[in-house]
């Protein structure tokens, strides 16, 4: 195999790579949607939230980090006041609710 094809294919599997590091591929509803990663890791690069209640997905740390609960809100699966009750249930430190109950 000549070296430019060498170059070019290891240039595509290294951008494979780091996509897979910085990306968590959530497959929800009928479709898949992108999560940025906080950190380059490979846990929960590819995650199912089909049959999933919001609260078992949010009580995934690197998800609940990453923006899962925005995720939910945006697909219309999750309210704002559904997610602080989780939050609250968690029992997140550091969470402060907006509002009083």
């Amino acid at each position: 195999m000549p070296l430019k094809k060498k170059a070019t294919l290891i240039i595509i599997l290294g951008a494979v790579f780091y996509f897979i590091l910085s990306y968590h591929i959530i497959i929800i509803k009928e479709g898949v949607r992108l999560l940025k990663k906080s950190t380059f890791t490979l846990e929960y690069t590819i995650f199912s939230a089909k049959g999933k209640s919001n609260k078992t997905i949010m009580a995934i740390d690197i998800l609940r980090e990453d923006g899962i609960g925005e995720l939910l809100k945006e697909e219309g699966l999750m309210s704002e006041e559904e997610e602080i009750l989780i939050l609250e249930t968690l029992d997140i430190e550091g969470y402060i609710p907006d509002q009083p109950y």
